[in-house]
């Protein structure tokens, strides 16, 4: 933390913006349109105002993760081929960004990234497989430790043909890895001694032609919440020792798109969005009972083309959008009390941004 602390006296000393208002974010891309790659800006969080301020080049930078410290920057280059990899990436003065380690991740298409200081994960979609990586101190990649393969047994033909793993996260309690098996419809577990991870059997199995996708917890652990791309449901689960329990199925794509994407809570934990693709593309808002962790469903907000990633704010006040076919990212912002969305039309041009991730 001591890098953004720093930039963030500067600016605040120099009367640029009141410290409390700047937060830096990153900012992955597909490249086959222009992008040049990762992107950084200035974002001010009273505002919703955005400055670029540096780019690094690199090829398919669609997910990216940041280090405990904000020092580096993980970020997968999802490429369908041996040029596959996991990339780290040091932030420097103003934004600026150096690459300073890579390595193949040995499965097709990384899409997902996180890290707990000691572990590194990608889920490599095409690839059918989790990489484990161990770090070094200093955070650069040690080895590449193990995969973790996916299964099949989804009914979708077209789909779910061949293994996929899309998401791999860290427990909240830190003692498991937790990664949705888009192909059969299931979340695996692995637990966590040291540097090593060991298989876990299945965390919890989900409804069939499901094709888990994206999962987050609650600020307290005792819930997790998983977006499903074929589907379009939200299944809740309550949290435990490395298993889920479901407690709710509810629809967030309610046009049978098969094109559910990502999911977040608000920083207060009191609202839960989910993003849409393909038809009635948007994000759709729910009300999170806090002692139950259920949802009830209560708007939609209608996006730009393709919202496939989407990131709240450390103030909760604006909701960033990652539209990739539509070339930008769309700035909303939140109501506190209702949690309902509203385009401020202070969009960022970028060619086809993907992930926003704040420093």
């Amino acid at each position: 933390m001591k890098l953004k602390s720093a930039l963030i006296m500067l600016l605040s000393c120099i009367g640029i913006v009141q410290a409390q208002e700047v937060e830096m974010m990153f900012v992955g891309t597909y490249t086959d349109g222009g992008s040049k790659g990762v992107y950084s800006y200035r974002f001010n969080q009273e505002t919703g105002e955005a400055e670029v301020l540096n780019s690094l080049e690199m090829r398919n930078p669609s997910y990216l993760t940041l280090s405990r410290d904000d020092r580096l920057i993980y970020v997968v280059s999802e490429t369908h081929d041996e040029k596959a990899s996991l990339n780290i990436v040091r932030i420097t003065k103003n934004g600026g960004m150096r690459l300073i380690d890579t390595a193949p991740t040995e499965g097709e298409d990384p899409c997902y990234v996180a890290t707990n200081g000691d572990l590194a994960l990608t889920a490599n979609y095409s690839g059918g497989s989790m990489s484990v990586f161990q770090l070094k101190q200093c955070g650069t990649l040690a080895e590449l430790a193990m995969k973790c393969p996916g299964a099949t047994g989804g009914p979708d033909p077209a789909r779910q043909q061949a293994p996929h793993v899309h998401c791999a996260c860290f427990t909240p309690d830190g003692k498991y890895v937790l990664a949705t098996d888009f192909s059969a419809d299931r979340i695996l577990s692995f637990r966590i001694e040291g540097q090593d991870v060991i298989e876990n059997g299945v965390a919890a199995y989900v409804s069939a032609d499901s094709g888990p996708r994206h999962l987050t917890f609650c600020n307290d652990g005792r819930f997790a919440y998983l977006m499903s791309e074929l589907s379009g449901k939200v299944t809740v689960f309550a949290y435990h020792e490395g298993r889920l329990e479901t407690l709710q199925e509810i629809v967030s794509d309610s046009v049978g798109a098969r094109g559910g994407a990502d999911i977040h809570l608000s920083p207060d934990g009191r609202f839960l969005y989910s993003s849409n693709r393909l038809k009635a593309e948007g994000i759709a808002i729910f009300a999170v009972d806090s002692q139950t962790g259920l949802l009830t469903r209560i708007g939609y907000q209608p996006t730009a083309a393709h919202p496939r990633m989407f990131n709240i704010t450390p103030n909760g006040r604006f909701l960033l959008c990652c539209c990739r076919d539509s070339n930008k990212i769309q700035v909303f912002k939140r109501d506190s009390d209702t949690g309902l969305l509203t385009d401020t039309h202070q969009d960022i041009p970028l060619s086809k941004p993907v992930c926003v991730q704040f420093f």
